[in-house]
């Protein structure tokens, strides 16, 4: 292990506020764990964005190294899950946001927050997935155990250009299901959502349009949504006889008013996705999944975006402000 390496440390001052910069950080500065990663690739998530900001509600304690996703080759272990050698991913628990994260050369983490790296995943695969499409797993996982088939007709999946929604895409079309992609950049992104496995593309305002009364059309088996937000409620009164929806995000908002009658007179699920502290056997076999028939091709051979260290300020910034389409990964350490 290196005596000094790079990490993107937040800190928080009194007069100036959030700074994050890079620093050399040393192997006491790290926070206590089991297991000692070094650490080869990151990801960007919007939470890690939130991270940066003061009021992001995010980080728990200053100084923090932000990075919630991390793939990497255990160093150092006093830990009889994983020896040195193992390669291994960490996404959700406590890293980035009240234990140092993803975003280092080095990280010292608990063992009850790894899993193994799928043989079907590189390094980059794993954080092109990483916790956007770990989550949109999860969320297709919801809806075969809610009993939606592919014979049921059409999925909506909302933010379909973010990472949540084109990993769902790309993981719902290799499993046979129609997708209908919803999207605010539709003239712009439409034949990447199509290229992803989307056989429909609709625009937001097009998915979101309020509804009057209490119930709409049946329009949709499923929904995958990780916006959330007002337009939830219009959403669910489209859903048809036995539907579902999983919504595991909130950029749209927190909040959303709705009646009980899609779920009293049609039977409806509502299901919330929480990936950061998903129990380990279900943890374990989504990434399983995710190595092997649910991994999600299409959207890894679209390309996957690529930055250091030194490029994470505007890569980060720029997702807080709705650019981000598709994933990003940060090449943190070396082969």
């Amino acid at each position: 292990m290196k005596e000094q390496f790079q990490a993107y440390v937040i800190r928080k001052h009194d007069q100036k506020g959030v700074t994050a910069s890079i620093e050399q950080l040393k192997k006491e500065d790290l926070p206590n764990g089991d297991v000692t990663v070094q650490v080869r690739y990151s990801s960007v998530n919007y939470k890690d964005g939130l991270a940066t900001v003061e009021k992001g509600g995010v980080v728990r304690q200053y100084p923090m190294v932000p990075g919630i996703d991390l793939v990497g080759t255990v160093e150092e272990s006093v830990s009889g899950r994983f020896a040195p050698g193992d390669r291994v991913i960490s996404t959700g628990f406590e890293p980035g946001v009240s234990h140092y994260g993803g975003y280092s050369e080095y990280a010292r983490l608990q063992s009850e927050w790894l899993v193994p790296l799928p043989q079907g995943l590189s390094e980059q695969e794993a954080m092109a997935i990483g916790t956007a499409g770990f989550t949109a797993a999860l969320s297709v996982d919801a809806l075969i155990h809610a009993g939606i088939t592919p014979e049921m007709g059409k999925i909506l999946v909302t933010g379909a250009t973010g990472g949540v929604g084109s990993m769902a895409i790309a993981i719902l079309a290799k499993l046979g299901y129609a997708v209908t992609a919803s999207t605010g950049k539709k003239q712009q992104e439409e034949a990447l959502l199509r290229s992803l496995g989307a056989a429909e593309v609709i625009s937001r305002e097009e998915a979101d349009a309020p509804i009057k009364g209490a119930m709409g059309k049946q329009q949709w088996a499923a929904v995958v949504d990780p916006t959330a937000g007002p337009a939830l409620a219009e959403r669910l009164k489209q859903v048809q006889y036995g539907g579902a929806v999983a919504v595991s995000g909130l950029t749209g908002g927190s909040g959303f008013e709705s009646t009980v009658f899609p779920f009293i007179l049609r039977g409806i699920q509502l299901i919330g996705i929480d990936s950061v502290y998903c129990p380990m056997a279900r943890r374990e076999r989504i990434w399983t999944k995710l190595g092997e028939d649910w991994k999600p091709d299409r959207a890894l051979a679209l390309g996957v975006q690529e930055i250091t260290l030194e490029q994470l300020p505007h890569t980060l910034e720029n997702i807080l402000k709705g650019g981000a389409v598709g994933r990003t990964v940060v090449r943190i350490g070396s082969e």
